[in-house]
């Protein structure tokens, strides 16, 4: 079941990613939650068959092996948001 999530971004980001999903024949919608998919680890087997976005994506950034994608995102939202734990 598909459910309306409102998010406050920036106007300016949210041109840029509306152009960008546009360019990949995709809507933002489906980029935002292919992402939330991958960040909780949840099977994206048939999101990536269907997301432009995820297949055009793939191999455009290298990563180490061993990074902890979670324990990086939470990091990088601490430091922005001046959360400590």
């Amino acid at each position: 079941m598909d459910t309306k999530l409102i998010l406050t971004i920036e106007q300016a980001l949210i041109e840029k990613a509306e152009h960008f999903a546009r360019e990949k024949g995709c809507s933002l919608s489906d980029i935002i939650a292919d992402y939330l998919k991958v960040l909780t680890n949840e099977d994206t087997s048939e999101a990536t068959k269907s997301s432009s976005f995820t297949n055009s994506s793939k191999g455009l950034v290298k990563a180490p092996e061993n990074i902890d994608y979670k324990k990086e995102l939470l990091k990088r939202i601490s430091e922005k948001y001046y959360y400590s734990e």
